[in-house]
């Protein structure tokens, strides 16, 4: 569970590779492509320019290098010729990658031509209350501290927080101990310790929490078939917070800012 200096230092090195994912979508319009021609963009990126592995695919038999979760879909949405990205759409895309044995996991929701104000409301508490829960993570804190800070965030604003699924540690296996939930009590849960690696990942919905599991296996919906918005980071304890292993470059700059 905690990682050397040297596996954090891997770590690393696959957190930024999987940055230049997320730097190279977004460059790219995806108004028109279908999600299976972003998985399959994705996909030559990752081998071909990175020289890394696509950790998703083959994982639990998945056959996609990301999940694409468009609209109402909460997580894991599934890649198809079908599925066409549309003005006003929002799209999560969430992505593994591999490099040197070591595994990092990020997503982030786009925001694709002209977007509602409620949907793009959704999108910006979606995005604050994950970093309202990697400002909780240090050494010495509490995995409750993680979810209380995520969710009171979200129901701030109105919106509800997905208890189904979490965050959980990542390393040489994409999902490790411990679970990261997004709620929680502030003291409780397991305690923080310097070099723990996991992710921190909300997903907020519009209306109800509740969610349900398509036909496919893998698609997760909203119940009530509203929006809902998830990003995600890998993040590295550190003894005064926490380390973004997946930062990327415009993050970067506009933390410069802050």
């Amino acid at each position: 569970m905690i990682k050397t200096p040297a596996e954090l230092e891997l770590m690393r090195i696959s957190g930024r590779l999987l940055a230049q994912v997320f730097e190279m979508l977004d460059g790219i319009d995806l108004t028109g492509l279908s999600t299976l021609a972003i998985n399959d963009r994705v996909e030559r990126f990752i081998v071909e320019e990175l020289q890394a592995r696509p950790a998703s695919k083959g994982q639990y038999g998945f056959a996609y290098v990301l999940n694409s979760s468009v609209n109402n879909v909460v997580c894991h949405g599934v890649p198809d010729a079908a599925t066409i990205i549309r003005d006003g759409d929002i799209v999560n895309l969430d992505i593994t990658l591999e490099k040197n044995g070591f595994i990092a996991d990020s997503s982030k929701t786009y925001m694709v031509g002209n977007v509602a104000p409620h949907a793009r409301r959704l999108v910006q508490v979606a995005q604050e209350a994950m970093w309202k829960g990697i400002g909780a993570v240090r050494a010495g804190a509490h995995l409750g501290d993680i979810g209380h800070a995520i969710e009171r965030h979200a129901k701030k604003h109105g919106y509800s927080v997905v208890r189904d699924y979490c965050g959980h540690g990542i390393g040489r296996e994409m999902h490790e101990e411990p679970s990261v939930l997004n709620f929680g009590r502030p003291g409780t849960g397991m305690m923080l310790r310097e070099g723990m690696v996991f992710t921190v990942e909300p997903m907020i919905n519009q209306g109800t929490r509740r969610v349900s599991t398509l036909g496919d296996g893998w698609t997760v919906v909203t119940d009530d078939d509203r929006l809902s918005a998830q990003f995600e980071h890998t993040v590295a304890v550190t003894r005064t917070g926490a380390e973004v292993l997946t930062l990327r470059k415009d993050e970067r700059v506009a933390k410069a800012a802050a």
